[in-house]
Parts: C-alpha cells; sequence; structure tokens
C-alpha cells in the first residue's frame, strides 16, 4: 500500500473545487491529458470520467470511476488501467487550520497490478505521489488565485 501526505496553502473548499473539475484531473494525475466526463455526474458515487494516459509514444485511453464520496472529507476512485488492471485511490482530506491536508492512499485492486503486487510497485506509486500531490497543490493554488474570493467559498462546487 502507497500512502502519502501532502500539506496545501487553501482550505479544503478550495481543495475540492479543483478534486469536483473532471477538466483538471488530467492536469494533476501524473500520466494523464485530456480528461473529460463519460458518464454521471462527476463526482457523484458511480460516475465517471476519461482521460488519455501516454507511455513513451504510446496512447491508451483510461478511465476513472467514483466508488465513494463523502464530502466534505473522502473521495475514492476507482482507476482502469487496461490490461494492467485497476487501482484503488482514496483522497482523505483533512483541515489543517487555514490549510488542507490532502492524504493520498493507493493500491492496485485487479488485473496485473493486483497480481504481481509488491514493495517494488509500491515504491513507484511513492514516486508517482511526489509529484502528484504538489501538481494538486499549485493547481489548487493557480485556480484559486485567479478566483475573486480566493476559492474561500465553503463547500462551492466547481463550475
Amino acid at each position: 500500500m502507497a500512502v502519502r501526505h501532502h500539506l496545501i496553502d487553501r482550505p479544503p473548499a478550495a481543495v475540492w473545487s479543483v478534486l469536483e473539475d473532471p477538466a483538471l484531473y488530467g492536469e494533476w494525475v501524473v500520466g494523464t491529458s485530456d480528461s473529460r466526463p463519460e458518464e454521471g455526474d462527476w463526482p457523484g458515487t458511480g460516475s465517471s470520467i476519461a482521460y488519455h494516459v501516454h507511455v513513451g509514444p504510446k496512447r491508451f485511453t483510461g478511465r476513472t470511476v467514483v466508488r465513494h464520496i463523502d464530502r466534505p472529507r473522502t473521495l475514492e476512485l476507482e482507476a482502469e488501467g487496461g490490461p494492467w488492471g485497476t487501482a484503488r485511490i482514496a483522497f482523505d482530506i483533512r483541515p489543517w487550520g487555514e490549510r488542507t491536508l490532502v492524504i493520498v492512499d493507493e493500491h492496485p485492486l485487479r488485473g496485473l497490478g493486483g497480481t504481481l503486487h509488491n514493495p517494488l510497485l509500491d515504491t513507484f506509486l511513492q514516486l508517482r505521489h511526489r509529484t502528484m500531490l504538489p501538481r494538486l497543490a499549485r493547481l489548487v493554488e493557480r485556480v484559486t488565485a485567479a478566483e475573486p474570493d480566493g476559492g474561500a467559498r465553503a463547500g462551492a462546487p466547481a463550475g
């Protein structure tokens, strides 16, 4: 299991405004791009987004489904990676003074990733999270800096 945390210099509502915007998914998730809603109303339970995954010169289509959401605390996703299988990615969003502590927990569920799950794979996921969480923080800070109220709206949905 790969668990990592990052402190974001914005309140939880600002973090949620980015997590709730399917068009921004490809900007903070490592290896993805061109994200778009697929089914349902993201991030409602059962909703999904599609995106492209780049592996060297190859481009694949990926899909992520919301398995559980409990605003303002939890978002649990299942990322489908074709032959690699699926992975559970859980976000724990905690107020930390005026900031937000984001804890991500990711592990393979099914397919090749689940079968071959080992400490080396967890190390790879940790390295991925070391890039992903600072990307999320920079995006939250950039998006909220552009908002008239600085992203301070409590529980405001993405627009």
